[in-house]
């Protein structure tokens, strides 16, 4: 018989015994719950897997059969960054600035930004188009701004270059060619000649002896390159000045270096079925060619930082252009450190580009 301690000792054990064979089965049940819901996932996942897989295989040969399709990524005209920005009211982002349109050829209308040198930004409040055009011709040097790929000339980039070199006594024309901000049209590499040339002509109209020069970021080194070029063989004009900042040789080499393209390195067929479209799309954008013919003062700006278009296809150019010129002195290439996080789009937040530039340009 044993004792009432004895037996509640007992009872204890046996309600534990019971708690932990419980906790087992709880533990079980959670177990399979997990690996219902992981298999239910599987299916998903491996769908999405494979669609992920199709995608990736479809676009090389896509792109081969519709080329126009490469232009939608080489000109990104369609991410009009940054949104909800009235491209008409520059004031809301700049001072000393307004925003006006020139047609470029029929049916065919750019916006442009001009930004006074901030020497007479006191004397620009108020003053309307005619006043801003009148004063191109004040003597200070004139820079026709050309962008890179994606957004408008509204981007936060391009909007701190009209400040720095607005502050250092240039007029700066920053227009977003056909297709792009409120630009009509639709993007194509000869309209953005025909966009810049008919830029160039209007501010050499009303400039007088104010020296003009071209100034290509990115996509725009190409297109800088291509209407000095035209202009010299074309019309025998000699622009003042050509600086390219974050360039690039041709587009082809270009498109081998730009992240999105370095998923196809190894795929089989990447230059026939990507490189070689390029061509098809009518895209080419051949400063290699075009800088062998100028003779203008060329300046190469590259970041040492710069992982889009990495800075020895600076160099390449610079050394091409170099090997050309009879006078070596007008071609110059600088680098900024990457310690500076200049990068690609940043060159313009250095506070020491103005003062590089004028040196180059002999200006004081």
């Amino acid at each position: 018989m044993r004792r009432r301690g004895e037996r509640g000792d007992g009872g204890g054990d046996g309600d534990g015994g019971g708690k932990g064979e419980s906790g087992r089965a709880e533990g079980r049940t959670g177990a399979t719950r997990q690996e219902r819901g992981w298999l239910a996932w599987c299916p998903r996942l491996r769908t999405l897997l494979l669609d992920l897989l199709l995608i990736y295989i479809s676009v090389p040969f896509l792109v081969r059969l519709f080329p126009v399709m490469l232009t939608k990524f080489v000109f990104l005209n369609l991410l009009a960054f940054p949104f909800f920005v009235d491209l008409r009211r520059p004031e809301l982002l700049l001072n000393n600035t307004i925003s006006l349109y020139l047609t470029s050829e029929p049916g065919v209308t750019v916006g442009i930004w001009h930004t006074v040198p901030g020497s007479r930004g006191a004397e620009a409040l108020g003053k309307d188009q005619r006043w801003y055009e009148e004063a191109l011709a004040d003597a200070h040097p004139v820079i026709i701004y050309l962008h890179g790929n994606g957004g408008t000339r509204a981007a936060s980039h391009r909007v701190q270059f009209l400040k720095t070199m607005g502050a250092a006594d240039f007029h700066i024309l920053a227009l977003d060619y056909r297709g792009y901000g409120d630009s009509s049209g639709h993007p194509t590499e000869s309209g953005f000649t025909t966009d810049v040339l008919a830029l160039y002509d209007w501010a050499k109209a009303r400039s007088g002896n104010s020296s003009i020069l071209f100034w290509g970021h990115s996509l725009g080194t190409g297109i800088a390159t291509n209407v000095a070029r035209k202009l010299q063989e074309e019309r025998g004009v000699q622009v003042d000045a050509v600086v390219l900042e974050s360039s690039y040789t041709n587009i082809r080499e270009a498109a081998t270096h730009v992240p999105i393209t370095k998923l196809y390195h190894q795929f089989p067929g990447f230059e026939y079925l990507i490189l070689d479209s390029l061509a098809l799309a009518n895209m080419f954008f051949r400063s290699d060619e075009n800088v062998k013919v100028l003779a203008c003062p060329l300046l190469i700006l590259h970041a040492e930082d710069d992982t889009v278009l990495p800075p020895h296809l600076g160099r390449k150019l610079f050394e091409m252009a170099r090997s050309a010129y009879k006078d070596k002195t007008k071609v110059k290439f600088i680098t900024f450190p990457k310690k500076l996080g200049l990068g690609h789009d940043y060159i313009s937040f250095n506070p020491e580009l103005p003062a590089l530039v004028k040196d180059f340009l002999n200006i004081k």
